[in-house]
């Protein structure tokens, strides 16, 4: 079949236009692939020009590098040559030490040492770098370089050896064979290195040695100055008892007024010479850190009451009143050491009447409970007397110091009373202040923490009660006037209080009804016995009661069947209490005594060497009750305790042959052996030094007295042991 031309036309123009897409799709392919590579030629351009800068870069570092390196091997060199001069300096330094100095390695190799280190072995024994510690150390055994003291030469090896290797090595003093001594310091380093240092102690060890005699000498004088204030008591207490007791006892005798007044005399100075006595033994123990509390169970109250009556002769001779003002509310008995506080007691409230020429002296004592059985308690004692400056109060309190001026040079004392006061209170846990206005008084305190004692037990049957409504109370002293109301308001009473005898009788001519009239003795235009008659006078037959500084005074007297009673001043609470109960009871009312059996005598030894001593004490017991016997000595006392048997033993502690220690010791020995009660020994003593009471106590005595003694005391001892099988020895404990 012909194709027609048409056809090939368009056939044709189809190739063309397939030619043309083609040629489109080719241009196409090439525009991209010129695209790649434009893009790839620049990638290439850009690398090489990295490539030449980092070129360039590490061609600067290198330069840079190589300056760097040249800079610190002039560094480096100017290091070595820093550290060989602070080595060398190091070591010159070193070597101008007086002491050894050495460094040994790990492996304790010796590394260095300085000439000192060296020289110490003296050229005998060669140490040179290398060398191990152990082998020096044997060296120097085997060289007989120190004093190894008896030991063995390899024993010493061994036991230095196991020293060094100790994680912390203890110094060490060794002796050369010379006599030097030297101490071995040593120390593990922390790179393990062990470093030593040798110190010549030689002249430290003398001087040591010298201090060491210096204080031995020094004891040897402190002990001697104590046996001497030892013996200085001892032998001046010994005739002092007998002067003071003798006196006292002569006191008691029909006397006429020139001779009373020479006892008394004697008497007072004789205890004035005591007291002395005792200020300086206690200050010395204070001294010495030696001075010893020992608590018990003691009456506060009547502590202070006991206090003012020992002053109350010296008060009445000035004219001072003497007040106490204890708390109503506050318990009485507490722990604590009663001779010391009753010595605190007596130097404050002594102090008090030595300067303060007219007025009043008052103890006051209050306190606060702590919740733990114990006591805040304060006491203060003001009086009415010269005052201190306010320059002096800081001073007052130091020892030998007393408040120098014109109104008080007359007065006499050791200077010690307040410094040992200050050390007493504070032994006890307290502190002491004082308060003065010159001219108007002074006001001193101290403050104590003190434990309540356990009440007494009550005694059997009922208590009488205390029925009285209403009091009368005259005294001229407001003071006064005031403790009594407190005192009688706690009882029940109301109180109606006078300042006069004039102003009491005004109360009971308005009406006044009074179940008891209390009325002080001394007042000024009318006393107390002068009220009494005129009371009586007046028809009233109330009950009074008489205060009095005096009761010897006024119970010879006629008006004393007048009077319901006598209370001494200062009036204990107890004491009003019982007078109070006794004008309570009805008339005609009182209670029958059970008819008691036939009771012996009490049998009481005495051993005592000194003749005048055994006259002092036969006479302070001549009103008593008992069958006294005397033993000369130790061994005597032993004899007639062991064939008389005796109720109680006063033991004197010095005598000849066998010495009371050594008696009451046998006692007790045979008591033990024998099975047999115990016997009461009470030991007499003029020793008053620390430690004497411990030594006396360890002997085996129940109680101790210091002479001189006083009658009191042995009252206290007999009545205290008097077995129920004897008669009552000691009557009236109170007024014995």
């Amino acid at each position: 079949m012909q194709v027609s031309i048409a056809d090939k036309l368009a056939q044709e123009r189809r190739a063309r236009l397939a030619a043309e897409r083609l040629l489109e799709q080719k241009k196409a392919e090439l525009f991209a692939a010129n695209q790649k590579l434009a893009l790839h030629a620049r990638s290439l351009s850009d690398q090489i020009v990295e490539q030449r800068h980092g070129l360039e870069r590490a061609r600067a570092q290198a330069e840079s590098l190589q300056g760097e390196n040249h800079k610190v091997r002039g560094d480096l060199e100017l290091a070595n040559s820093a550290v060989q001069i602070a080595q060398r300096r190091l070591w010159e330094a070193l070597e101008t030490i007086r002491d050894g100095f050495a460094v040994f390695d790990a492996n304790l190799r010796l590394v260095a040492a300085n000439r000192a280190y060296l020289a110490f072995f003296d050229g005998q024994v060669a140490v040179t770098a290398g060398v191990s510690y152990a082998a020096v150390l044997k060296l120097v055994a085997q060289h007989g370089m120190f004093d190894l003291e008896g030991r063995d030469p390899l024993d010493w090896h061994h036991e230095m050896v196991a020293r060094i290797r100790r994680t912390k090595i203890e110094p060490q003093v060794l002796r050369l064979a010379n006599g030097r001594y030297l101490r071995l310091i040593d120390r593990w380093g922390d790179d393990g290195d062990l470093v030593c240092l040798v110190q010549d102690i030689t002249k430290t060890m003398a001087r040591e040695a010298e201090l060491e005699e210096a204080r031995a000498k020094a004891e040897a004088a402190n002990r001697a100055k104590s046996a001497f204030l030892a013996n200085m008591s001892h032998e001046i207490r010994t005739p002092m008892n007998g002067v003071v007791g003798m006196a006292d006892l002569l006191c008691e005798t029909a006397l006429s007024e020139d001779q009373r007044l020479y006892a008394e005399t004697i008497k007072s100075s004789g205890e004035a010479l005591l007291n002395i006595i005792n200020e300086v033994l206690d200050y010395s123990k204070i001294e010495a850190d030696k001075l010893r509390l020992y608590p018990e169970a003691f009456d506060l109250e009547r502590c202070l009451h006991e206090v003012m009556l020992l002053l109350g002769p010296s008060a009445r001779d000035k004219g001072l009143k003497l007040l106490i003002d204890y708390d109503m509310f506050l318990p009485t008995r507490f722990i604590a050491d009663p001779g010391r506080m009753r010595q605190v007691l007596t130097n404050l409230i002594g102090n008090a009447v030595k300067f303060t020429p007219e007025g009043h002296v008052l103890a006051r004592v209050v306190g606060v409970e702590r919740g733990d059985g114990r006591f805040d308690l304060h006491v203060t004692i003001e009086d009415t007397g010269i005052g201190i400056a306010p320059e002096n109060i800081e001073h007052v309190f130091g020892e030998f110091n007393q408040v120098e001026s014109e109104s008080n040079r007359k007065f006499e004392g050791t200077g010690l009373g307040l410094a040992i006061t200050r050390q007493l209170v504070e032994l006890m846990g307290g502190g002491v202040w004082v308060d003065s206005d010159l001219g108007h008084g002074s006001c001193f305190g101290f403050k104590v923490t003190l434990p309540v004692a356990e009440p007494h037990a009550a005694t059997p049957g009922p208590t009488p009660p205390i029925t009285l409504k209403a009091a009368l109370v005259i005294d001229d002293l407001m003071v006064n006037r005031v403790i009594l109301e407190r005192q009688l308001q706690t009882y029940g009473l109301a109180v109606t209080l006078c300042r006069s005898g004039a102003e009491a009788l005004a109360a009971l001519a308005a009406g006044g009804r009074f179940d008891v009239v209390l009325t002080d003795h001394q007042m000024p235009d009318m006393d107390g016995l002068q009220l009494v008659l005129r009371l009586r006078e007046m028809g009233l037959e109330t009950p009074i009661l008489l205060l009095t500084s005096d009761p010897d005074e006024v119970a010879i007297g006629p008006i004393r069947g007048e009077l319901a009673g006598l209370l001494e001043k200062p009036v204990l609470r107890s004491d009003l209490f019982r007078a109070l109960q006794e004008i309570s009871q009805p008339a005609g009312v009182a209670a029958m005594a059970a008819a008691a059996p036939e009771l012996r005598q009490m049998r009481v030894l005495a051993a005592e060497d000194n003749r005048t001593n055994q006259l002092v004490f036969r006479k302070m017991v001549k009103d008593y009750d008992i069958d006294l016997t005397f033993a000369n000595n130790g061994r005597e006392a032993v004899d007639l305790w062991q064939s008389w048997h005796p109720d109680l033993v006063f033991m004197d502690i010095s005598m000849p042959e066998m010495d009371g220690r050594e008696a009451t010791r046998l006692i007790r020995d045979h008591e033990l052996v024998k099975g047999l009660p115990r016997t009461p020994i009470v030991a007499l003593t003029a020793h008053a030094m620390e430690g004497d009471s411990d030594s006396i106590l360890a002997a085996g005595v129940d109680h101790y007295l210091t002479k001189p003694l006083k009658k009191s005391t042995i009252a206290e001892q007999i009545h205290a042991h008097c077995p129920q099988t004897s008669r009552p020895a000691v009557a009236d404990l109170e007024s014995a």
